[in-house]
């Protein structure tokens, strides 16, 4: 068999092709494709990284600002003098690196389990029968073929075309679409975007249809040897813009807190070496250095617990937004309703049942073109061949020979067939009543055709409306003789209007208590639909979503608004019926520039630009392969109470990682603002670097499992916003209340007691440590703390933790300069760690009563 690299394939026939690949017209053999599977490899795109990704994670945990100041200073410590501080020091960067190490590589772990869980199919010919494969079986040689939203998983010579464009943007970085045909092109060197007859792995077909032979898989393919992954949207979710905005303003405080202590310690005179390790301790002991881990761990944990309720993540940080959505927008198809829809009525142009119908709407199928049983096909079609007039009709079909097809696509709103019949060619056509009856001439009446009048349209559209006041969608069918073999597009024209095609997709019985759940979660529901207004309607108020007229608005009336009356629309309108791609797209970014966190659930190929636009986008696993490649996540299950389970879990991880974040920030900028005080009055370094560092390594241990932590109910009720403003306050208020209490340890300590320095600092890492901890359990909740039950990992870890502690004081451990502490600064500590947990719960209520997150 040929090279499949090295040939130039837009240059041979299309005999050429099939000998070159030893394939033929009606594709591989099972039996062929095994073997070839064997010899080529699964189609898939592996990096050809020569550094596995366990190593990678392993260097990333030395990699960030925190650490190697780390280094440095253990360094500097090795050089002064101070061995035992540098081996202490670097004990801390080695195990905060273990543990980063191995929650990272877990969380990887867990997010390329959440990716087998998706699916990607090809329609291939194999021993001369179309049938669905997963992609990463396809093999060259293979007779593949593509439609319209399409992704394409191969390099492909086409053989034959129709109306076929496809965006080549992921290779190219054009963005307009490329038309394709099977055109041989005799040259000896082309660029890809000028290989018409090629398409290739990775790019998406935007029109038409097309069928080829597949010549290069996997890494042989164009995307693969460029090593491009998948494309997906590059735009930052409000998750990523928070975080990133947190992390500047915590840069800020520590650089300016740190040197300010720093300064102060040297202009009293103080030992300049001890005061840089000091300074520098200090500001990693102020970091929630951990927040990185504590952010993977809890986001893939919380990605794993959706993929349970079958919602698959493809991007860990989509789980956060999709918790903090307060708009979510979707078509009803599906969501609503039960997305099966079934033929109840074949209605002639009088609006009587016309059975004879049937055998025209059959034919008007892309299952009749193409064949196979194996396929799945628009859910219309699958309707009209599960009728239960089916068996009665398709045995006609026998005589009738499918010629070609005019493929659907939303700017005709309609697809045809030509066929043959008893020497005779016919253009038989269906889809929407307002694009159907543009290209009708005539109209049927019993037996002859008259023409269309003003008065028909009148008597027609009438018909319509009631059709659809009883939630039927309506479509049109119609049909003219052929003077020719085949028909285009551009026939669609001068046709004979036939009847109506009635389909009813039931409400789901389940939708009233979803619609109650979403409201009890605080989502504004918006429904985007194509169907016409009056369906939507009546669909919307059986399911009991909440809505008056003035929030109803077609697509014909939001094509008149101006831009500010456009935005002001998609706020308040909760019902969009007749509404084009476009306008998807428009009304999402309505939506954000209007400060609303927005998803948007889409699975058909029109809706690609809302989904990247959404800052979740949200597709269905049997959606259009480009509509799966935009989004973030994919449910396995379309059904609504799954998504509000998903939220849910979105919040919960907010939840808990805002625990992390103001329990570190509350103890870390209390003890900043404690250091700084008693700085002016100690005559020595409150805390060595090394019991500074342990403190931070000891009471972070409890917060790796808030990850696992419960959340109270009432947090879940409304969607939440990060909020900058909220944490500062929160480091303010806190951070006093802990100075405060620090300093009620510290001044009886020094004036009263005149404790030595080591007893000093023992009591106070002593005091630190366990109030972190302690405190975990009021400020993890807004209610009283016996009313919200914490996790049992976080209270066995802190169990274990306030032993550690203990225990490194009674033991008096050398290595960290611990010594044995009096009875009466037990009795201090103790007074004062009761003291504190009973204020901060205080404290508490008051706060969150005026700062409200």
């Amino acid at each position: 068999m040929a090279d499949v690299q090295e040939d130039l394939w837009w240059k041979y026939k299309r005999s050429e092709i099939f000998e070159k690949l030893k394939s033929s017209n009606e594709g591989l053999t099972a039996t062929d494709a095994e073997k070839r599977l064997l010899k080529y490899g699964l189609n898939t795109i592996v990096s050809k990284s020569k550094i596995p990704s366990f190593i990678k994670i392993l260097v990333s945990q030395f990699s960030s600002w925190l650490v190697i100041i780390l280094i440095i200073a253990s360094l500097v410590s090795f050089f002064l003098g101070e061995p035992l501080d540098s081996a202490v020091i670097m004990s801390y960067v080695i195990l905060s690196a273990v543990f980063g190490f191995i929650q990272e590589f877990k969380a990887e772990s867990a997010v390329e389990k959440v990716k087998e869980y998706l699916s990607y199919k090809c329609k291939v010919l194999r021993d001369g029968n179309w049938t669905l494969i997963d992609n990463k079986f396809i093999v060259p040689g293979d007779i593949v073929e593509v439609r319209l939203g399409d992704k394409i998983s191969a390099d492909i010579r086409l053989i034959k075309s129709d109306g076929l464009s496809v965006d080549e943007s992921i290779l190219t970085g054009e963005s307009i679409p490329v038309e394709k045909n099977d055109t041989v092109i005799d040259k000896e060197k082309l660029n890809i975007s000028d290989q018409k007859n090629m398409i290739f792995m990775g790019t998406t077909v935007s029109s038409g249809f097309g069928s080829g032979i597949v010549i290069a898989t996997g890494l042989t393919t164009s995307f693969g040897s460029a090593q491009k992954l998948f494309s997906e949207k590059t735009s930052s979710g409000d998750f990523q813009v928070q975080i990133k905005s947190f992390s500047q303003f915590l840069f800020k405080v520590i650089v300016i807190l740190t040197f300010g202590i720093f300064l102060v310690n040297a202009l009293l005179a103080k030992d300049l070496v001890q005061s840089f390790l000091f300074a520098v301790a200090l500001a990693i002991g102020i970091t929630p250095e951990m927040l990185p881990a504590i952010i993977t761990v809890t986001l893939s944990q919380g990605a794993m617990k959706m993929a349970k309720k079958k919602v698959i993540v493809k991007k860990l940080s989509a789980v956060e937004d999709f918790g903090n959505l307060d708009t979510l927008c979707m078509d009803k198809t599906g969501t609503l309703t039960e997305g099966k829809f079934s033929l109840v009525g074949t209605m002639n142009v009088n609006g009587n049942n016309d059975e004879s119908l049937y055998e025209k709407a059959l034919i008007c199928t892309s299952k009749f073109s193409q064949n196979s049983k194996d396929l799945k096909y628009d859910a219309h079609d699958e309707a009209i061949w599960e009728s239960e007039y089916t068996q009665k009709y398709v045995n006609k079909l026998t005589r009738v020979k499918f010629v070609s097809e005019n493929i659907f696509d939303y700017e005709r709103r309609r697809m045809s067939i030509s066929y043959e019949k008893q020497g005779e060619y016919f253009l038989v056509a269906k889809g929407s009543p307002e694009t159907m009856l543009e290209i009708c001439s005539k109209i049927a009446i019993g037996e002859k055709s008259v023409n269309r009048t003003n008065k028909e349209v009148k008597n027609i559209n009438d018909q319509i409306a009631v059709y659809e006041e009883k939630a039927y969608r309506v479509i049109l069918l119609a049909e003219k003789k052929l003077e020719k073999k085949s028909a285009s597009k551009a026939d669609e024209n001068d046709m004979v209007f036939l009847g109506y095609l009635l389909f009813k997709d039931p409400v789901k019985e389940s939708a009233g208590a979803t619609i109650a759940k979403f409201e009890k979660l605080g989502i504004d529901l918006k429904i985007i639909s194509g169907d016409s207004l009056v369906v939507t309607v009546n669909i919307a108020r059986e399911t009991g979503i909440d809505f008056n007229d003035r929030q109803v608005i077609s697509g014909n009336d939001l094509e008149k608004l101006s831009p500010d009356e456009f935005n002001q629309a998609a706020r308040e309108k909760k019902i969009f019926a007749r509404i084009t791609p476009e306008q998807k797209y428009k009304i999402i970014k309505a939506l954000n520039y209007e400060g609303h966190i927005v998803g948007f659930l889409g699975d058909g190929i029109n809706d690609a630009g809302a989904l990247r636009e959404a800052d979740v986008g949200i597709s269905v696993d049997t959606g259009a392969d480009i509509a799966k490649d935009a989004s973030d996540i994919i449910l396995l299950k379309k059904d609504l109470n799954v998504l509000a389970e998903g939220i849910e879990a979105g919040r919960k991880t907010f939840g808990n990682i805002m625990k992390y974040i103001l329990n570190t920030i509350s103890a870390n900028y209390g003890n900043m603002f404690t250091v700084a005080i008693s700085s002016f009055f100690l005559k020595f370094i409150p805390l060595l670097p090394s019991q500074i560092l342990l403190n931070n390594f000891v009471s972070d241990i409890p917060l790796f499992a808030v990850a696992t932590d419960n959340v109270d109910e009432n947090f879940l009720r409304k969607p939440k916003k990060w909020n900058i403003g909220f944490i500062k306050n929160f480091m303010i208020y806190y951070g006093f209340v802990s100075s405060f209490f620090d300093m009620l340890l510290i001044l009886p300590m020094i004036f009263i007691l005149k404790v030595e320095p080591e007893v000093f600092r023992t009591a106070w890492f002593v005091e630190s440590a366990i109030s972190e901890i302690l405190v975990t359990f009021a400020i993890r909740t807004k209610l009283p703390f016996y009313k919200s039950k914490p996790s049992n990992w976080l209270l066995v870890l802190s169990v274990l933790s306030i032993t550690l502690v203990i225990s490194m004081s009674v033991l008096q451990v050398n290595i960290f300069h611990f010594t044995t502490l009096p009875y009466l600064v037990w009795v201090l500590i103790i007074f004062d760690l009761i003291s504190y947990f009973v204020v901060t719960e205080i404290v508490k209520k008051s706060f969150f009563k005026k700062f409200e997150v």
